[in-house]
């Protein structure tokens, strides 16, 4: 009979505890290991200790500074409309050209403009005719007056001398009746009254010749006026002529072009617009953000048109108020349930200079980013 192997066995025991042993032996091993190589730890620590001054020194930098990626380019952009109705007859400004002050750009056409000037020019003249004509009136009418003046002299002489005879004729007849005739006194009496008639004539006609004086300067008057209204309306029409020339208020590039010869155009027409060279930052920063803007901060700016261009700029002001508060339909707190939310402030950012191979216009993405500190 072949014997059995038994398990309780001493010759069964002695393999059994050697795999029990062994987990620990290995785990024993291993600590040894890692311990036995001190430099592994030393550069380990090190490498986290470089990790953590990194992230010191990142956030020390990052601190100084305020960025966001909801801004862009703007400008006060300028449109042109026409101020008088006329057919267009020449447009000179091509779309995206690049335009000088003064420079025109579109004409229309000036014939009725033109007509209007000739219109009021005559009328001023016909005023200044009736002006100086007032100026000869007044003249003549002057020496008329001046003339009446010399005939009412003459009519008080013989007035005073009759009253003089007629009251010595009394006199001597009070004393003597026979000394005077009656026909004498009676001719006496007759020459006092025609010359106090005489005499009334000539003070009536003065005071007739010097209202014709008086009327004479408010024709005068009445004429400078309408010099003045004539020479108004002839400046009215010399404006509107000059609004046939429609010239370039700004230097800057032509954008929607929306005329061509041949159009006929209403006061108010929009014919065009001009980006102006002038371009500035419009930047909005959270309202947790703007605590440290000042006026002069520089300012970096990526712009996604020309990613490899280095802009520069400084920042010009911060509105006050947040851009809820100017929207056409302004939220009201005051009703409902309010929940809070961080707003929006408009920055204005001045570009210190764009390269000539950048092109910028409104409305295109920058990136700013402020130092604050």
């Amino acid at each position: 009979m072949t014997p059995s192997s038994d398990t309780n066995s001493p010759e069964a025991a002695v393999p059994a505890a050697s795999e029990a042993e062994a987990p620990g032996k290995a785990a024993a091993g291993a600590k040894k290991g890692l311990g036995s190589h001190p430099l592994l730890l030393w550069s380990a620590g090190f490498a986290l200790l470089v990790l953590l001054i990194a992230v010191l020194l990142w956030w020390l930098h990052a601190r100084q500074f305020e960025s966001t990626d909801d801004a862009f380019v703007d400008t006060h952009i300028v449109r042109l409309a026409t101020q008088i109705a006329g057919q267009v007859i020449a447009v000179t400004a091509d779309d995206n050209a690049l335009v000088a002050p003064g420079q025109p750009l579109v004409v229309i056409d000036s014939a009725d403009a033109n007509a209007r000037v000739a219109q009021a020019i005559a009328q001023q003249a016909a005023a200044q005719a009736q002006v100086a004509n007032a100026r000869a009136q007044i003249q003549v009418s002057e020496a008329v007056y001046g003339q009446s003046r010399a005939d009412i002299a003459a009519a008080r002489a013989p007035a005073q001398i009759a009253s003089l005879d007629l009251a010595r004729y009394q006199g001597l007849l009070s004393l003597n009746p026979a000394a005077v005739a009656a026909q004498q006194l009676d001719q006496a009496q007759t020459t006092v009254d025609q010359t106090a008639a005489q005499l009334e004539a000539a003070l009536k006609a003065s005071q007739m010749r010097l209202a014709q004086v008086g009327a004479n300067h408010a024709l005068l008057l009445a004429g400078e006026k309408q010099v003045e209204v004539a020479k108004a309306q002839s400046d009215e029409a010399g404006i509107s002529l000059g609004y046939t020339q429609i010239t370039a208020p700004v230097a800057g590039h032509v954008t929607q072009r929306s005329v061509a010869v041949g159009d006929y155009v209403q006061p108010g027409t929009q014919l065009l617009a001009i980006v102006p060279l002038q371009l500035w930052v419009t930047a909005n920063f959270k309202e947790t953000q703007v605590a440290r803007m000042r006026a002069g901060q520089a300012v970096t700016i990526r712009a996604d048109a020309c990613p490899s261009a280095r802009l520069t700029g400084h920042l010009d002001s911060v509105q006050r108020g947040a851009g809820q508060a100017f929207a056409i339909l302004p939220p009201e707190n005051a009703t409902g349930n309010y929940v809070k939310v961080v707003q929006r402030v408009p920055v204005k950012i001045v570009l210190d200079g764009i390269p000539g191979d950048c092109l910028l216009g409104p409305g295109m993405s920058v990136e700013p980013k402020i130092r604050v500190r």
